[in-house]
């Protein structure tokens, strides 16, 4: 029989060796540990993961370092709710959020108003522990603290819906076009627990923004007219605030650029003082979009200077030091005192180097391979300096990009990658010494793309985008201290729908009320402006000026407005009109130099060539970039003169400076002919249908050039290409019809043809023009239509007679004679 001491020690034996129960864990997902939040901050949304499935309730008990009673509340732990969906962003090319397990696994509290304001309250520069307890002794603790650091200003940001658009090489347009008017520009108080919708429903795209440094002012990237990608505005900040088209310039005015190249102004910032913009100019950029909605697009530059806009002076210049064309230079963003830029610089490459696969994805090892250093370079009133790699954002076998300088000049906060820069999914916040030295991995990071970031005008806060709670990115900020320290990312919460993307936020130095509204009368403005264009382009001119008369109601004090009306009104042949609108054009803006070519053009019509060719000249002195246009023009006015000597000699400069300029060629090869040199004439229009196939005046001459040497066959053939361009060109319906019709060689003729372009040509002279009377007849004729080629040639006939072409006259009725013996007409050769 067991003794009562050997039972008792094979019980402890048995319970040594018994594995021990494991006590239920709440796991506090947010805030994180050390989190600290803003005086100014709306009650956040706590979240956490009980293991025990049973609970239906927990106690929070936030305890104070300072001996302060504790606070007790009870928290129904609501699940984890996906939020608002707006339903005009959902397509079939995204999908609605979704929680991830642990998100569906989480509970939730969110502080009343009054509770939220005594945590801050007493929390603050002391650290509160919270403490969550839950059934059968389940607890988890977090430690979160009030910074004494207000926010202190609101934050501007994008809206964006997340529908993807089908890749154009080049062309960075992440979303198809039906979604642009549904992108916003938001507000957000961080006091608040939602943002204010102050701009929406654009026709065209509007993008990288920033402001002064006192708020006052604000730059923006917009789509212009004619698909100008390269505008950017400048206005200034109010309540109710507006961008109009004189708030505009447009970076496709950089003088330094590369022939027939289009600017987008990569990524502008505005100075300090609102007075100058940097961007990156003569850019070839790598973009990619893809159909992941998660991430959409990559685009980064490869090539490119940077460049500065001055609002007193209108001017755009490269900036020395950073203008390199062996490099890529981007990224430019100012100082707080404004005296030097820090930008990132790689060498540069192509874009879509030759014989390598798009990439498929974000990330993709396909993505041509590109990683920035940053650099500093002083400003100095724009002429620029050395620039200086700065030290731990610079060889460090990584892409550093995206710097921001914090507003007390100690600090850069940049992204790194590994590859490209912006919207990285491996994109991470890091922060050197604006002078230089060793940079660290900031404490905020998130698990999943960080980037978009800006700095409060205290800089004691730092706004940023990630990607780790939703596809559908989301806005967080992070307290930045003297030292540099951070804290734990805080979430800024309903900051746009649940399936909506929160897209470069931008602290903004104003109230929380000092901006409400953003009209956008430039807008309305530019959708006149393209209409205008495409009416005037089919030579719909009384009802292209209709249109620039209502976009000049908006705005008119736009030069180009009225430049463009100006050619409208010439168009219709009311040269006082067209005179009146380039004048004020150059009213306006003394350097549109398209106007004062379009006035000088315009004198020479009014016959009052000598001013005309005055005027020119000084457009010629002031402006080299218009010289070619200028020395066309001019060849024409002194051809007019009769000095065709001193004509030929500004159309071959023309062509010198721009050597696929057909009009050029055309004019030349015109005046040589007068001058009887017929081989360079010819040889000048060859070039000019060489350069531009589609310019039907040139395949005109070169057809009367060639036609004249007896070449009928190649002749017709560039009647025939000039046709195909311009259908209703009288004077080449007429000569072709007339050789199809009348030539001797009978493998040139072809009636039905003939009397098809003779018809045509009739038509549109309303019957009054003998000569294609005539011609019509002769085609009658060929096609064996001998009663028509009667009638039509007598008219012909009386016509010339009664518009006093005698000889003309005299020379239909011998044909109509043939007519009438049903004999076609024989043009002879020499």
């Amino acid at each position: 029989m067991m003794s009562v001491s050997k039972f008792a020690f094979l019980s402890l034996a048995l319970l040594a060796v018994a594995p021990a129960q494991q006590a239920p864990r709440i796991v506090i997902d947010y805030p994180e540990e050390g989190s600290i939040f803003p005086p100014d901050f709306a009650p956040p949304t706590f979240l956490w993961r009980d293991s025990q499935a049973d609970t239906t309730a927990w106690e929070f008990e936030i305890a104070f370092s300072d001996g302060a009673p504790a606070i007790h509340r009870i928290a129904r732990g609501e699940r984890m709710s996906i939020g608002e969906i707006d339903p005009r962003c959902v397509a079939e090319s995204n999908e609605l959020p979704k929680l991830t397990p642990e998100q569906a696994a989480a509970h939730t509290w969110k502080p009343d108003a009054s509770t939220w304001s005594a945590i801050k309250q007493r929390s603050a520069g002391h650290p509160a522990t919270v403490t969550i307890t839950g059934s059968g002794g389940a607890r988890g603790q977090v430690r979160i603290s009030t910074s004494t650091d207000p926010v202190g200003a609101p934050i501007f940001y994008r809206d964006v819906p997340l529908m993807p658009s089908e890749l154009e090489k080049g062309v960075i347009k992440p979303i198809i076009p039906s979604a642009v008017p549904l992108v916003g520009w938001r507000l957000r108080n961080v006091a608040e627990s939602s943002s204010r919708l102050v701009m929406e429903g654009l026709p065209t795209c509007a993008n990288c923004h920033s402001f002064s440094k006192d708020g006052k002012t604000m730059g923006m990237d917009v789509d212009g007219p004619q698909n100008d990608k390269g505008m950017y505005t400048i206005a200034s900040v109010a309540p109710r605030m507006s961008i109009r088209s004189e708030d505009v310039f447009t970076w496709n005015d950089f003088p330094d650029k590369p022939p027939g190249h289009r600017t987008i102004g990569f990524m502008a910032q505005l100075s300090p003082d609102g007075r100058y913009a940097v961007t990156t100019v003569n850019e070839d950029v790598f973009v990619a979009n893809f159909k992941d909605y998660r991430f959409l697009q990559v685009f980064y530059p490869t090539r490119g200077i940077l460049a500065w806009y001055d609002r007193s002076t209108k001017r755009i210049r490269a900036l020395p030091g950073a203008d390199n064309p062996s490099f890529v230079q981007t990224n430019g963003f100012w100082s707080p005192d404004g005296k030097y830029l820090v930008f990132a610089r790689a060498v540069a490459r192509d874009a879509y180097p030759e014989g390598r696969k798009m990439a498929q994805y974000a990330g993709d090892p396909l993505e041509p391979p590109i990683q920035y250093d940053l650099y500093r370079i002083p400003f100095n009133g724009g002429k620029g300096g050395r620039p200086k790699a700065i030290a731990g954002a610079s060889k460090n076998r990584m892409s550093n990009a995206f710097p921001k300088v914090s507003p007390d000049n100690r600090w850069i906060v940049f992204v790194e990658s590994r590859n490209g820069q912006l919207m990285r999914p491996d994109g991470q916040l890091f922060i050197v010494p604006s002078g230089g030295g060793q940079a660290r991995r900031m404490r905020c990071n998130t698990a999943r793309m960080n980037s978009w970031h800006s700095f409060s005008p205290n800089g004691r806060w730092l706004v940023f985008s990630s990607k780790s709670r939703s596809p559908y990115t989301q806005m967080f900020l992070t307290h930045i201290d003297e030292e540099g320290n951070d804290s734990p990312a805080i979430l800024i919460e309903n900051s746009t729908a649940a399936n909506r993307a929160v897209n470069i936020p931008e602290f903004v130095n104003i109230p929380a009320d000092g901006l409400e509204h953003i009209d956008v009368p430039a807008a309305e403005f530019y959708r006149l402006f393209d209409r205008a264009v495409s009416l005037a382009e089919k030579g719909r001119f009384a009802e292209s000026i209709e249109e620039w008369t209502k976009a000049l109601a908006i705005s008119p004090d736009d030069a180009k407005a009225q430049n463009n009306i100006g050619r409208a009104y010439a168009g219709t042949g009311d040269f006082d009109q067209a005179i009146v609108h380039w004048q004020r054009a150059i009213e306006i803006n003394p350097r549109n130099w398209e106007a004062h070519n379009n006035l000088g053009v315009a004198l020479a019509q009014k016959g009052k060539l000598d001013e005309a060719i005055r005027h020119l000249r000084q457009v010629l002195e002031a402006n080299p970039d218009y010289a070619a246009d200028v020395h066309g023009n001019l060849g024409r006015m002194l051809a007019l003169k009769g000095k065709s000597d001193a004509a030929i000699a500004e159309w071959r400069q023309a062509i010198e400076l721009r050597p696929n300029y057909a009009e050029a060629y055309n004019d030349l090869g015109t005046e040589l002919s007068r001058k009887g040199r017929t081989d360079e004439a010819l040889a000048a229009w060859q070039r000019a249908t060489e350069v531009n196939p589609g310019f039907a005046a040139a395949h005109f001459n070169l057809g009367n050039a060639l036609d004249a040497r007896g070449r009928g066959k190649p002749a017709l053939a560039e009647w025939r290409s000039g046709l195909a361009v311009d259908p209703n060109h009288v004077p080449t319906l007429r000569r072709a019809a007339w050789l199809l019709a009348t030539d001797r060689d009978a493998s040139l003729r072809n009636g039905a043809e003939a009397v098809a372009l003779a018809e045509r040509a009739v038509r549109l002279t309303a019957d009054q023009d003998a000569s294609v009377l005539d011609g019509l007849a002769a085609a009658y004729a060929e096609a064996g239509r001998f009663a028509d080629a009667v009638e039509t040639g007598n008219r012909a006939q009386r016509l010339a007679a009664e518009q006093g072409k005698r000889d003309l006259s005299a020379e239909i009725k011998a044909r109509v004679g043939l007519y009438e013996e049903k004999v076609a007409y024989r043009e002879g050769r020499n």
